[in-house]
């Protein structure tokens, strides 16, 4: 039974060994967001603190675990008093729920540099299935640290209802669906 135990471990180990694990490139990143306002114009906003742990055992990156976190103190849409009521009680309510985190449970190759990353968000305490659009923009070795890059656009959409974000304003105030577009650049360990 001993020798099973440790030839299982042995195993795990090795593969284990196998992952690459990648650091998000926090100079080249950014977590945007856009929402409509009154059903006439886009307002950008975006999470200026958040991290993204990447690991992967596959060189095309098709078998990678994504694990997110944005901290909802940091949201800015360049506007002050916009962004207070935003971390306020009325919207994300960020003394309560100080984060939203994305937890992958697979991303799957559909097309030449593109997948399907699936997995749960959780926004304002509501935890949810979301499937994200990514974009794998190739990868580079960095002139200066001579460690690989990699670059990838994701794109999804949310709906705030579906996770009690704003409930009391109309989505001919403030729109459902809020588009998500990430531009992140991670640096192989």
């Amino acid at each position: 039974m001993k020798k099973i135990i440790v030839s299982a471990l042995t195993l795990l180990a090795g593969f284990s060994a196998l992952a690459q694990t990648y650091t998000l490139d926090k100079t080249h990143a950014k977590l945007n967001f856009i929402i409509t306002h009154l059903m006439i114009s886009d307002v950008d906003g975006s999470f200026k603190d958040f991290s993204v742990k990447l690991t992967s055992t596959k060189e095309d990156l098709s078998d990678a675990v994504v694990d997110l976190t944005a901290a909802i103190n940091s949201i800015d849409t360049d506007n002050d008093q916009r962004d207070t009521h935003l971390k306020g009680p009325d919207y994300f309510d960020a003394a309560k729920f100080p984060t939203l985190t994305f937890k992958s449970k697979s991303m799957k190759k559909v097309g030449d540099k593109k997948y399907k990353l699936a997995g749960d968000v959780t926004i304002h305490g509501v935890t949810k299935p979301l499937e994200l659009d990514v974009v794998y923009n190739g990868s580079a070795i960095h002139p200066y640290t001579k460690k690989t890059v990699v670059g990838f656009k994701i794109t999804g959409l949310i709906k705030r209802s579906d996770f009690g974000v704003g409930a009391s304003t109309p989505s001919a105030v403030l729109s459902d669906e809020v588009p998500i577009v990430a531009n992140v650049e991670f640096i192989k360990e």
